[in-house]
């Protein structure tokens, strides 16, 4: 006998991008949830899709409930459907519309309906895998490299595990770094944060971790010949400091 159908509901989930020009550092937006199921655990923003609102829509209106920033559509792209009926363990279904944003600046966070904080994780490398910092807290992406292996192993949810994301966030994250990865050498829309302009040592900066090397393993000259079709000189950086100012670009 066929079973019956469960309740389908389908959310947003954001991965909120920004760049600390401080530190150098590629940030993720995590917020650590305030209600069931997984209360009390790290997870991307999410919010479920209002019925009057398309799903690009409920992205940038997430963005703007959890950071307070009105944002135009380029600054947001769509990454994947994840459907998988294992998502959840407490007997709901839930499709998740999973969208990557990338904002201009690093601005103060509030963590919002459903959150009880949100915080910056620093884009690191360990072991040559994906992993999130904010001081001692650590959170890996997904170590399988295939999405059936993934769910079929998917069966804490994080519940027991520590250092670990809830639901299958930290799955839908490494999908997201490998899409950049993936994106850099022809449309690297991971630059948004760096702002209207950046420098190329500042490119190199956001680069590096998701190609899993430093920054100065990334010769600057290579970087223009390989790269610079991608980029626009737009004039020099503003500096104190003596020497030659560097040229500031912006994306094509």
């Amino acid at each position: 006998m066929q079973e019956e159908n469960r309740e389908t509901k389908v959310n947003i989930v954001n991965l909120i991008w920004s760049f600390d020009r401080q530190k150098g550092q590629v940030n993720l937006l995590l917020v650590k949830r305030a209600q069931e199921p997984a209360k009390n655990m790290w997870s991307l923003p999410e919010t479920f899709l209002g019925e009057n609102e398309s799903a690009d829509q409920g992205a940038l209106r997430l963005v703007h409930d959890k950071i307070g920033l009105k944002l135009a559509a380029f600054h947001t792209e769509q990454l994947e459907t994840f459907t998988e009926p294992q998502r959840l363990s407490d007997g709901q279904r839930v499709l998740s519309l999973a969208y990557m944003t990338f904002l201009p600046e690093m601005p103060p966070l509030d963590p919002g309906y459903g959150a009880i904080a949100a915080k910056w994780f620093a884009l690191t490398v360990k072991n040559h895998k994906y992993c999130f910092c904010n001081g001692s807290e650590q959170y890996r992406v997904a170590q399988t490299e295939f999405q059936e292996e993934y769910y079929h192993n998917l069966t804490d949810y994080g519940k027991t595990a520590s250092g670990q994301l809830a639901f299958d966030h930290d799955w839908i994250i490494k999908v997201a770094c490998q899409r950049i990865k993936n994106k850099l050498n022809y449309q690297p829309n991971i630059l948004l944060i760096l702002g209207d302009n950046f420098t190329l040592r500042e490119a190199r900066s956001v680069y590096a971790p998701f190609l899993k090397t430093k920054l100065e393993r990334i010769d600057n000259s290579n970087f223009k010949k390989t790269h610079g079709k991608l980029f626009e000189e737009i004039g020099t950086a503003t500096t104190k400091k003596r020497g030659r100012p560097a040229n500031l670009y912006c994306l094509k």
